[in-house]
């Protein structure tokens, strides 16, 4: 099976890929309005400043929404859930969903889930969900 395909960090994302490699979902908040935002940017998306910090975020989340996907694709056994979930600081994040059988019977929006991650090159851990309380396949 070909590899999955490896996100190449640029300087705006650096400090996300550092915290996967390091076990922690990182999010920045902006210092003058409060928004905590994804993916990764220089600036707040609320109010276009720069004045922004990088914080550890808590692992958990929500499912928001969930697609399963039966067609092959590089690096991915079908068929595997592809999902949007709802972080607990509030930003949406599209993800792959582990440790849960890829059927809609297992799934439910609003299912509470947990950050995991998983390895795909020596620099790079992309950052996975499942249920909470249960363990990655």
């Amino acid at each position: 099976m070909p590899s999955r395909p490896v996100p190449q960090p640029t300087p705006e994302t650096q400090h996300f890929w550092d915290g996967t490699r390091a076990g922690e979902l990182r999010l920045q908040r902006c210092l003058d309005c409060g928004a905590i935002y994804f993916p990764p940017r220089p600036f707040c998306p609320a109010c276009s400043s720069g004045d922004v910090e990088v914080f550890a975020a808590s692992g958990r989340a929500r499912l928001a929404s969930f697609v399963i996907n039966h067609r092959p694709a590089p690096g991915f056994e079908a068929p595997y859930v592809i999902a949007l979930v709802d972080l607990e600081e509030g930003p949406r994040m599209m993800t792959n969903l582990v440790g849960v059988d890829p059927v809609p019977e297992a799934l439910s929006v609003d299912m509470p889930l947990e950050v995991v991650f998983e390895a795909v090159s020596d620099e790079i851990q992309l950052p996975l969900f499942r249920p909470a309380g249960g363990s990655a396949s």
